[in-house]
């Protein structure tokens, strides 16, 4: 008897090392996922920023930082990316969610989270920041960033378009 419960309790045990692994390769994998989609953030702040410089003549928006890296990406920590046109800031605050992934905010599987806030100083003398909520969510179609306005329950693709809008209600 003594020897089918060491058995059962090894059997266990090379299952228990089994889902380890498992979790060890999901976490790396979700790990590599966050960088990625932090990278393609970046990549649409830049594009809205270098399409809309393209177009302006005394004005140029700045992006906070210029360049990314995706091994910059701070796993632990919030990660900020800013757009300024002349104090009229897109400020973009994300980081990873505490569960590799989650369901707690938005009804769509994401594994990062934040907000875009957008001010200028008449809105900061009135002591408003709109803010709109972030998901980079997994999608059937593949991992994608969404925002999610709370106010309407709007929500959508976060593309250029979408800072095309908020820049749009700063000026």
């Amino acid at each position: 008897m003594q020897r089918d419960r060491l058995k059962k309790l090894a059997a266990s045990m090379d299952a228990l090392a089994q889902k380890d692994e498992k979790l060890l390769q999901r976490t790396q994998e979700v790990g590599a996922l966050r960088r990625k989609g932090a990278a393609a953030l970046h990549a649409v702040c830049a594009e809205f920023v270098r399409t809309l410089n393209d177009l302006t003549t005394r004005t140029q928006l700045k992006l906070d930082p210029p360049d990314y890296n995706a091994d910059a990406f701070r796993d632990s920590a919030a990660n900020l990316f800013q757009i300024n046109a002349r104090g009229r800031i897109l400020q973009v605050e994300f980081e990873a969610t505490p569960e590799l992934v989650s369901t707690e905010d938005f009804r769509v599987p994401y594994i990062m989270h934040g907000a875009v806030r957008c001010f200028n100083q008449e809105l900061l003398e009135q002591d408003l920041i709109r803010e709109q909520l972030l998901f980079y969510t997994l999608e059937r179609s593949g991992p994608v960033w969404r925002f999610f306005d709370a106010r309407t329950y709007r929500t959508g693709p976060l593309d250029v378009e979408y800072f095309v809008g908020l820049m749009e209600q700063l000026v």
